[in-house]
């Protein structure tokens, strides 16, 4: 078993729980991870025995363009884009971060973190 990870993937979405949240957007960022058999790919170096980076970075942008109102169901999202194309993964852990979100003090980023 091995994993895969992207990490610090940022975008500029449209999510939030407050409408205006919804409307002026922010920055967040993305970090992914899969675990898989991942010995067929070592042994024989080709790209269609592994996870191709390009593609998971493609179905979290697609992801990320759909406005939702918690970063829970956008995590949920990612993690079932990912899995419809590599169904025989082990595990995908995503975490999305909102960076400086709106509860009332100082806070550098909200994370949530999930696993499917």
């Amino acid at each position: 078993m091995g994993t895969i990870s992207l990490e610090g993937l940022e975008f500029f979405s449209y999510h939030g729980f407050y409408d205006e949240e919804q409307k002026i957007g922010n920055k967040y960022s993305v970090d992914i991870t899969v675990t898989a058999n991942f010995l067929e790919a070592a042994e024989q170096d080709r790209l269609s025995a592994t996870v191709n980076y390009e593609v998971l970075y493609r179905i979290t942008a697609d992801v990320m363009k759909q406005p939702a109102r918690l970063l829970e169901h956008v995590a949920h999202r990612i993690i079932q884009e990912i899995r419809g194309v590599y169904p025989t993964l082990q595990s995908v852990e995503v975490g999305v971060s909102k960076f400086n979100p709106p509860i009332g003090g100082v806070c550098h980023r909200a994370r949530i973190t999930l696993r499917g």
